[in-house]
């Protein structure tokens, strides 16, 4: 009875440790890219090296992968959703939540939207929707990639005498619903003066000091990116005078600033 009695204990307590023990972590498999299209595969065999090449010619981007590629980028969601509460609601929040009505009941869908740039001329804004909040964050991080554009930059601000491309070069207004938004070149060390969705679009972009001024309704913030986006390709699509652009300091894409070589006269 003893001998039966000890074995049942032993038993008891291997079946313990056994479920206290963690479960290993399967190791992480690296995903080696594919390319499906021919600019993919440009790009991964290195004949293209350089993201301006494409958008100057006006290539479309179906990849996601060619962006991971050619730049380093950092995202950040954006604030389109507002939390449930009294008075109007509560906070604003990522997500927007829609419902739909059915008989088995309500079928909750989650939007949000995806700001991605390089900070460096390049932003780019994307729209995703699934019934959970993981793929709609997925999705929208992807179709950013895919909507990258090029982001022309200066200093149009006549206070300004800095030759370093930290604004825009001239005034362009963007226009979505009853949402009209102007972005206006400001001088260094101002700030972006604009609303906060709309600043963090501009610094992805690499956009550092500017005055804006907004007219219509501005709580649907979907609308607020969209105008946003729209001014900011319109700069791209101003013919400028080439004796202008050293004036304005105009940067088309990508800057890097000159390096200083110190002389040493003795």
């Amino acid at each position: 009875m003893q001998q039966r009695k000890s074995q049942g204990r032993r038993q008891q307590r291997s079946r313990q440790g056994q479920r206290n023990q963690k479960p290993q972590a399967a190791p992480v498999q690296e995903v080696v890219w594919n390319p499906k299209t021919e600019l993919g595969r440009l790009v991964k065999s290195g004949e293209i090296k350089n993201i301006d090449t494409i958008l100057g010619a006006g290539r479309r981007i179906l990849e996601p992968e060619i962006v991971d590629h050619l730049l380093k980028t950092e995202s950040e969601l954006l604030l389109i959703g507002q939390a449930k509460g009294k008075f109007g609601g509560g906070q604003r929040r990522v997500f927007r939540q829609t419902q739909k009505k059915t008989r088995e009941g309500n079928k909750p869908k989650f939007a949000t939207y995806a700001v991605v740039g390089d900070k460096n001329g390049h932003v780019g804004v994307g729209y995703g929707k699934s019934k959970e909040t993981v793929p709609a964050r997925e999705k929208a991080f992807l179709q950013a990639k895919m909507n990258m554009i090029m982001v022309r930059r200066g200093t149009g601000s006549w206070q300004d005498q800095a030759k370093e491309p930290h604004s825009i070069p001239f005034a362009v207004e963007g226009k979505c619903g009853s949402y009209t938004i102007r972005l206006m070149p400001a001088p260094k060390g101002k700030g972006l003066i604009c609303d906060k969705e709309v600043a963090k679009i501009l610094h992805m972009a690499g956009i550092q000091n500017v005055w804006s001024k907004s007219f219509g309704q501005k709580k649907n913030k979907i609308n607020v990116i969209k105008a946003t986006m729209q001014a900011l390709r319109r700069l791209s699509q101003v013919s400028v005078a080439h004796h202008h652009r050293d004036d304005l300091s105009i940067a088309e894409g990508s800057f890097s600033a000159p390096k200083q070589t110190g002389e040493s006269h003795e």
